[in-house]
């Protein structure tokens, strides 16, 4: 917050998935039998996903404060992440006494006052600077990022996101909309594919 003493608290991170972390065991959820045997384990199980998603809303909210957003969606893989985000943003401006219009759009650039974008996964950075540059000629009043993965990528040109959900080591993950040649997209955990599941899916 502008002439705030205090430091604003950095959300770029997210709650941090350390490498050695083993994940949970895939016998201890339920998730679609079709892929039965294409998984690794669980790296973060869908309620988690969505509680967090919920905390992001409430941050994004007291940053930006109660102003008019424009949501813009990274198709495909950032559908469900900005459907769960938008739902919370709405219920926080319905239960307070300010009303804040949102309108989602789905990267078709025109002019913009406030922009929220909302990504699935920044890896390495730079399809994201590309983007923001894109969007910068439209000269939006505030331009923010909200991604629900970041990736620690040896290839990352230093790029962090204004909110990110979690933090994970550089692992091919799917699920929660994240796909593998289309499949996965279906999965609510998010999940580290094994072998056999991007044989068994390559195109």
């Amino acid at each position: 917050m502008a002439g705030s003493s205090e430091e604003a608290p950095d959300y770029g991170r997210g709650v941090v998935i350390l490498d050695n972390w083993p994940g949970y065991d895939l016998n201890l959820f339920t998730y679609p039998q079709h892929y039965y045997g294409d998984l690794e384990y669980v790296l973060i199980p869908h309620g988690i996903i969505v509680d967090r998603i919920e905390r992001l809303a409430k941050d994004i909210m007291k940053d930006i404060g109660y102003c008019d957003i424009m949501v813009l969606c990274v198709l495909k893989g950032g559908y469900k992440f900005c459907a769960d985000l938008v739902e919370h943003l709405k219920s926080i401006s319905r239960n307070s006494d300010r009303f804040v219009s949102m309108k989602v759009d789905f990267i078709r650039l025109k002019s913009y006052r406030n922009v929220l974008i909302v990504e699935d996964v920044v890896g390495t950075g730079r399809t994201m600077k590309a983007l923001l540059s894109s969007i910068e000629k439209y000269k939006p009043n505030m331009i923010k990022v909200a991604s629900l993965l970041v990736k620690r990528t040896p290839r990352s040109d230093g790029f962090r996101p204004d909110y990110a959900g979690f933090e994970i080591p550089n692992l091919f993950v799917v699920g929660y909309a994240l796909d593998y040649n289309e499949y996965f997209r279906d999965l609510n955990h998010i999940c580290v594919i094994n072998e056999h599941g991007k044989e068994k899916y390559r195109v």
